[in-house]
């Protein structure tokens, strides 16, 4: 079954960067789109970014700019570099595929 695992998250301070990577297995993304999501205490996940499968992306208004997507076109693995951190960016950060197969979260931690 697919399996999606990420990594990379942790604490940094607002201004700084900080780069999640997904690692998927067993997982056909020539013909699907991936995403990260993340949620943050006591509200809904939200989609934070998307890429389909030919490369277009999507970014939330609030990370426009700020995010940038990825895609390993070998394995399919998913990337996320942020900068430009802001508190309102700490929350449990997930890779998905299709919005059907999650990872386990990774939290991101954003101190001012």
């Amino acid at each position: 079954q697919v399996q999606l695992v990420e990594s990379g998250g942790g604490s940094v301070q607002a201004g700084g960067s900080m780069n999640l990577s997904c690692a998927a297995s067993k997982f056909n993304y020539r013909n699907s789109w991936m995403a990260w999501f993340r949620q943050a205490p006591g509200k809904e996940r939200e989609m934070v970014s998307r890429i389909s499968s030919g490369g277009t992306t999507y970014y939330a208004d609030s990370v426009k700019g700020r995010f940038t997507i990825s895609q390993d076109n070998t394995r399919g693995n998913l990337a996320l570099q942020m900068d430009s951190l802001a508190t309102e960016d700490t929350a449990v950060y997930y890779c998905s595929a299709c919005g059907k197969v999650w990872g386990q979260g990774t939290q991101v931690s954003v101190s001012s």
